[in-house]
């Protein structure tokens, strides 16, 4: 133990000398040096370290982005800062959380990563056991404790923590711009194309106008809002166009309660595979499991792109997208030939976006 303590030090000075950009290659820590700087509520700087990321240990991964930013699910405030924080390719799969299906990206902070290839602390394998924070204090720590009157279950996670591990980042401050790019998050064409979408945007809503980036029709028509599929994984399905999609929500651009968001445009026409139905997600303003009257579909690769959301552009955190089978059909024979096409386009987006 004392060796770990001794170690530490190098772990903790990674604050500052470990500084990855998109595209570095890093190594996730063993279980012994993660659990080791854990405090008291299993946290670094008010961010928990989960169950779910334990099977991570000791492995390689690419940096998808630096996250100097992320958005407010809880309060819907905007963007918010965060310091020594990043993510890789790497997804909650919510074993340790009720079976949570969100599927949230995972934040790593610098303490749990090491350059890849620098060494792991002698003689401690990855046996998670070997921690200041021991492995059922990190299980215990995914329940929130309540009142005696409250016997609901309430999960707590990165995503219900988020607001604690953050301070708030105004959109207007354009040193967070600086840092994506700078970062290596995003390219400049990319940042000078959403950066003049924004601006028009907010033109366009000082002087009453109608459109704005992207484009979303108004209703012609009201269609069917409730249609049944019957997707199941591994299905292929093309995404409606905007205007049938539009035509199937209420007065609140809702479907059933599920919002139709500018941020899914992108991906209307496109061809994608379904990655799996969603009946339950934590609701992260309160822990608790929120069960769907609706089931969802999510869908392989369609994320949250923030180049159109108010408040929180260039947010990095890549957030599922939720369909309604209402807005998909299923391919035909000459849409699933062209699924590698598509797919390959997706690669793309992400390119770019990275």
């Amino acid at each position: 133990m004392d060796s770990i303590r001794e170690d530490l030090k190098t772990v903790l000075n990674n604050r500052t000398t470990l500084r990855p950009k998109a595209g570095d290659w890093v190594e996730v820590r063993s279980a012994p040096e993660i659990l080791a700087t854990l405090d008291d509520d299993g946290k670094v700087d008010g961010l928990p370290f989960m169950p779910e990321m334990l099977q991570f240990a000791g492995q390689r991964f690419q940096v998808t982005a630096r996250a100097d930013k992320t958005c407010d699910t809880i309060s819907q405030t905007g963007g918010r800062r965060m310091l020594n924080t990043i993510h890789l390719e790497t997804r909650c799969d919510g074993s340790a959380h009720g079976g949570c299906q969100a599927s949230c990206l995972l934040f790593w902070k610098n303490d749990w990563l090491k350059p890849a290839g620098e060494r792991s602390v002698a003689g401690e394998g990855n046996r998670p056991e070997a921690g200041r924070f021991d492995l059922a204090q990190l299980e215990a720590a995914t329940i929130k404790r309540g009142s005696a009157m409250d016997s609901e279950v309430r999960y707590s996670c990165q995503a219900t923590e988020l607001l604690k591990a953050t301070t708030p980042l105004r959109w207007w401050d354009i040193r967070q711009y600086w840092r994506d790019w700078r970062s290596g998050n995003v390219r400049l064409a990319r940042l000078l194309r959403v950066f003049s979408m924004a601006v028009f945007n907010a033109v366009q809503r000082r002087r009453g106008g109608a459109y704005g980036f992207p484009h979303i029709p108004a209703r012609t028509a009201r269609v069917a809002a409730d249609q049944k599929l019957g997707l199941g994984e591994g299905e292929m399905v093309r995404v409606k166009n905007v205007q049938d999609i539009v035509n199937t929500l209420d007065d609140n651009s809702k479907n059933r309660g599920l919002w139709f968001d500018a941020e899914m445009v992108p991906y209307c026409g496109g061809t994608y595979r379904v990655q799996q139905r969603v009946n339950q997600i934590i609701d992260e303003k309160t822990g608790k499991m929120l069960h769907f009257k609706n089931e969802c579909i999510m869908l392989e690769g369609v994320v949250c792109q923030s180049e159109y959301s108010r408040g929180r552009l260039g947010c990095p955190r890549r957030i599922a997208s939720y369909w309604r089978e209402a807005w998909l059909e299923r391919a035909d024979a000459c849409n699933e030939m062209m699924y590698k096409e598509a797919e390959g386009k997706q690669a793309e987006i992400m390119r770019v976006g990275a």
